[in-house]
């Protein structure tokens, strides 16, 4: 029988690991790391409150008598500054394997799987060579000819692995690591709302009861037509429990985590118009829904143009485009309506408060609300396609409909009033 180590406990990826771990027989020991407790009542779970960006001493005192067979690293912390990034996330999975040797944890280790990203590609700085493959260069060279010196911005995803590779070296390779890409996670952790759907949700709720119900896509018209890849938390988590178990030749390998689909916004768009009871506006980017232009029907756009070059110029030769204008241009985000200004708009206020009092929904999930990640996932004009051709190549079979996984996260916001229900929305707001 198994034990395993979970940090970042409290968020949607770790939350959704203790989730199927629980209910994995295999299983009998779990051990949720986090500075707070996730709350999971099960048997099996000892929670450990820990501050993970503690020295590796205060840590080991924390896990003395505390060892598993897997660990699942899903710990993480945001910053501005990508050399900030690198440090502080970098910092706490160094002195993480540390404690680990020093409480001697680390000997009866199998396998370590550590959740990274889609930022492993660049996608947060521009367009990328599609799809999206596990064994694509990194961008740690130069930028793309855009003068001496001119560098890619460190990744902290680079720093975690390479930390993660050299730990397992020195221990002569007794364990293996695993890394997983997912993108774009769809999931949902008590108290925890810094993901894409609860944002949407809010916007879709609130707009059922502004002027009209329209529902207009806050973004550019390119990304309305662009194609993408999302990952729902409990398919990453089955993902994660598949690879620790997998055999031997799994071990040591970087892997896309995706629900297995192609998606894009203009079909999830009018589905999620239907689900709310809002209209599709006629026509949606009345203002042709590009860079510099007004936002849609008085309300405030959005040009956000970015540092440095798409990522596709690294590829650029390789790929017969170094002279293609496409590859030269700033990469820049466009919103025809800015999700932050949007948020803060009178109107838009006095409509949450509405749906506030009459469902009896959660205040804090409107002020912790990630509107400034929509505005980067609804505002890029370039696709996000991630093979699972490798994962399959190993003999992972798992497969999840967007649209599904994205409903059944709407379902869990409403049965814990995040959102008011789609269908009460509807019948006392009909159009």
């Amino acid at each position: 029988m198994a034990s395993a180590i979970v940090t970042g406990a409290t968020g949607i990826t770790g939350n959704a690991i203790v989730h199927h771990l629980c209910k994995d027989p295999s299983y009998t020991k779990l051990y949720t790391l986090s500075r707070r407790n996730p709350g999971a009542s099960d048997p099996k779970i000892q929670h450990v409150t820990i501050d993970l960006q503690g020295s590796a001493d205060n840590m080991a005192t924390h896990l003395a008598d505390i060892s598993a067979e897997y660990t699942y690293f899903c710990a993480y912390m945001a910053h501005e500054d990508a050399n900030e990034l690198c440090r502080i996330n970098g910092t706490m999975l160094a002195n993480f394997l540390t404690a680990l040797e020093k409480t001697g944890a680390i000997r009866n280790l199998k396998r370590f799987i550590l959740t990274c990203g889609f930022k492993q590609y660049g996608v947060h700085l521009g367009n990328c060579k599609q799809p999206l493959l596990e064994d694509d260069p990194l961008l740690e060279n130069d930028l793309g000819g855009r003068g001496a010196g001119a560098k890619w911005p460190p990744n902290f995803y680079y720093t975690e692995q390479k930390i993660l590779r050299d730990a397992a070296s020195r221990h002569g390779n007794t364990w293996d690591w695993i890394v997983t890409l997912p993108e774009d996670v769809l999931g949902y952790a008590r108290g925890n709302f810094m993901n894409e759907a609860t944002a949407l949700g809010l916007y879709c709720s609130v707009s059922k009861l502004l002027p009209g119900s329209e529902l207009p896509f806050p973004g550019c018209k390119a990304g309305y037509f662009a194609f993408n890849t999302w990952t729902s938390a409990n398919m990453h988590a089955r993902f994660c429990l598949w690879a620790a178990a997998a055999k031997k030749e799994v071990g040591n390998n970087v892997f896309n985590v995706t629900n297995g689909d192609t998606q894009s916004w203009q079909d999830l768009w009018p589905r999620l118009a239907k689900r709310f009871g809002c209209r599709v506006p006629q026509p949606m980017f009345p203002n042709g829904g590009i860079p510099d232009t007004p936002g849609y029907m008085g309300f405030d756009s959005k040009t956000v143009r970015m540092p440095g070059a798409h990522p596709l110029t690294a590829r650029a030769e390789d790929l017969g485009v170094s002279h293609n204008p496409s590859t030269e241009e700033t990469p820049t985000l466009f919103l025809q309506i800015d999700p932050e200004k949007w948020a803060k708009r009178p109107d838009v206020n006095d409509a949450w408060v509405r749906l506030r009092d009459k469902y009896g929904l959660d205040q804090t999930a409107w002020e912790g609300a990630t509107w400034d990640f929509l505005t980067f996932a609804l505002g890029r004009s370039w696709s996000c396609v991630g093979s699972m051709s490798k994962a399959r190549k190993f003999g992972w079979t798992g497969y999840a409909d967007t649209w599904e996984e994205l409903e059944e996260t709407f379902r869990v916001l409403e049965r814990e009033g995040v959102l008011p229900s789609a269908e009460r929305l509807k019948a006392d707001f009909e159009m």
